[in-house]
């Protein structure tokens, strides 16, 4: 197709507005909800301008890139509109459009206003497809944009020419990771560490960060234990112009259930019963309850079932009724008609650390705003973003008094307060207790610094190997560490955790020792001995619901040190399991026996049958 017929196709689908626009979901996995939609604008089907590389490339062009997408933005609005979507609606938009000179503002607040759309629901979402020269005229050109409400969002993370540049001058709300680093990340360690160096920046500068492309269970798979919240992609839904409901597409979360690792896991004590009001309740209402409590910032809007729908705060209800006619137009309407539908609420089961990630992961305007506390859905009452953070941190300087010195993990008291709540919280759990092989001799041979170093990169490994919201993760002291997961695929993440520190420790050997397989050094009785090169010991309980009454945290690290023990009497990673309904069939079977006067034979039998499964699951 030549330049002049598609110029000629660009200007009839300028004239007639013969552009169709797709929504594909962006969704919550820690709301378990449809977060917002992205806008994908196209061509008429029938014309060679369909897809969006030769429509924009066209429209870039001929000088029209500024009409095209105020089309597209146009066009999006209003079927964001006519669908009744929920969430918030992502809306692309090319930075050289923002820097157009001449370029005409507030078009898009005049079009929402006219459709009913709260800026607070609009996300600008920037697309960077040429360099960007003037980085201070594109943040005031930002600045305006959010002092009207509207959200900023930077797409494709790591492909643009200068995207880790605008992270830094712009500090969006949201960043999106381009497709490329999560096509196969749970196949390529590299696009692993990426993602983890990318939100790990995202909590410094709190921003929310997007990961799009998800095609496959298995890059969700990772994706959710590495600890990303928002997800998008054809796993869930293609873009579409009337968007199906999403329901039963993402994996299963815990934030309901009683948690285990975090402390407060009851929000009771930031629970201010303060009474909602009826959706129905008439403005003026309201406003004389807003009146009568000076202290009251926040009220909750509820419907017929005691469930929130809305929240009206104090400025904004200030705000529409200080305007001309706002007391006459809106005092007896009912109060549903000004309440704001972006509030977060948890339930009162979540933990302290559950609220301060759902906060912290708000926009950047809204982190401070009161939040709802229900219970199975039914409202209760209030909380305060300050009181969060004020006991989370009485929590860490808690913490930090019995955390190691070297790695800052939690000690041996926190880790007997966590075995006292797991047995407390029964569930099906996996106890691992890690040792490392031979690491005295590799003291003695390389000193002690690099051996701290080592202790630095098991700490690391095993955190990536656990979900920070379920799991646990403590330093006993010295090489000895102890893990709780809670996820069935406890075997695979055991192993991979072998692999990466094995992956690890290749950079501490020195070359001579790393080609033979061993290093020297002197055993327990000071004789000149060769050590193999490091590997892991683990020991592990298997905890079921129905056996953990019989135990105690006492008992349960005992059980863990002993299978360590086994584990370590042979060469290189090795697992030992302990099945606690296999122990305690067991110790029927011995009391039994003991009950009908028969010889302890069946004891001798359970100790043949605990080294036989040892040597069973050694790997």
């Amino acid at each position: 197709m030549t330049v002049t017929e598609q110029l000629s196709a660009l200007d009839l689908i300028l004239a007639r507005g013969t552009l169709s626009t797709l929504f594909q979901p962006i969704l919550s996995l820690s709301e378990r909800c449809v977060h917002g939609y992205e806008a994908l604008s196209r061509g008429p089907s029938n014309s060679p301008l369909h897809a969006p590389m030769p429509l924009f490339g066209a429209a870039r062009h001929a000088g029209r890139l500024n009409e095209l997408e105020a089309l597209c933005r146009k066009n999006a609005c209003q079927r964001f509109r006519e669908l009744e979507l929920g969430g918030r609606l992502f809306l692309n938009v090319s930075p050289e459009v923002l820097l157009e000179p001449g370029r005409r503002t507030g078009h898009t607040l005049e079009l929402l206003k006219e459709l009913g759309i709260a800026p607070q629901q609009v996300v600008i979402e920037l697309t960077e497809q040429t360099p960007i020269e003037d980085f201070g005229l594109l943040d005031a050109a930002l600045c305006h944009y959010r002092a009207m409400g509207f959200s900023i969002a930077l797409d494709d993370l790591g492909a643009g020419y200068a995207s880790l540049r605008l992270w830094s001058e712009l500090r969006p709300d949201y960043v999106k990771i381009d497709r490329h680093f999560i096509d196969g990340i749970d196949r390529d360690p590299l696009k692993r560490e990426f993602v983890d160096s990318i939100l790990r920046m995202a909590r410094a500068s709190q921003a929310r960060i997007i990961t799009e492309g998800i095609e496959r269970a298995e890059e969700l798979a990772t994706l959710v234990e590495m600890g990303v919240d928002l997800l998008q992609g054809y796993l869930f839904a293609r873009p579409a112009e009337h968007p199906a409901e999403i329901r039963d597409c993402l994996p299963a979360t815990r934030l309901a259930g009683p948690p285990l690792v975090e402390e407060g896991g009851d929000l009771g004590v930031l629970l201010i019963e303060q009474p909602g009001v009826a959706d129905s309740t008439p403005v003026a209402e309201v406003l004389e309850r807003f009146r009568s409590q000076a202290s009251l910032n926040l009220l909750a809007v509820l419907d017929a079932g005691q469930r929130p729908v809305g929240v009206v705060h104090r400025q904004a209800l200030s705000d529409v009724l200080l305007k001309p006619f706002g007391p006459e137009l809106f005092a007896r309407r009912p109060i549903q008609r000004l309440m704001g539908e972006d509030f977060l609420a948890v339930d009162q089961g979540h933990s302290l650390q559950q609220v301060s990630r759902l906060l912290t992961g708000r926009a950047r305007q809204r982190i401070e705003e009161d939040f709802v506390i229900t219970r199975d859905g039914r409202y209760r009452g209030i909380g305060r973003a300050i009181d969060v953070l004020r006991l989370i941190t009485e929590q860490k300087l808690q913490q930090a008094r019995h955390a190691n010195p070297l790695t800052l993990l939690p000690g041996n008291v926190p880790i007997q307060q966590y075995l006292t709540r797991l047995l407390q919280n029964p569930r099906e759990a996996l106890v691992c207790y890690v040792d490392i092989d031979h690491f005295k001799p590799f003291n003695d041979c390389y000193g002690y610094a690099r051996g701290d170093e080592v202790l630095l990169d098991l700490a690391n490994c095993l955190g990536a190997r656990i979900d920070p919201q379920c799991d646990f993760l403590g330093h006993i002291g010295g090489d000895d560490f102890l893990l709780v997961l809670t996820s069935a695929d406890w075997r695979q993440r055991l192993a991979r955790l072998q692999e990466d520190f094995a992956a690890q420790c290749q950079r501490h050997y020195r070359s001579e020792h790393l080609e033979a397989g061993y290093f020297g050094g002197h055993d327990r009785r000071g004789r000149p001995s060769q050590f193999p090169l490091l590997s892991l010991s683990l020991g592990c309980v298997q905890l079921f619901p129905e056996t953990c009454a019989q135990l105690d945290a006492a008992r349960l690290a005992e059980l863990a040190s002993q299978a360590k023990q086994q584990a370590k009497s042979r060469q290189g990673n090795s697992l030992n399991l302990v099945d606690t309904r296999q122990l305690a069939r067991r110790r029927d079977t011995a009391r039994q026996a003991q009950e009908n006067g028969l010889p302890d034979t069946a004891l001798a039998f359970q100790g043949t049958c605990e080294r036989a499964e040892s040597c069973a699951t050694s790997t």
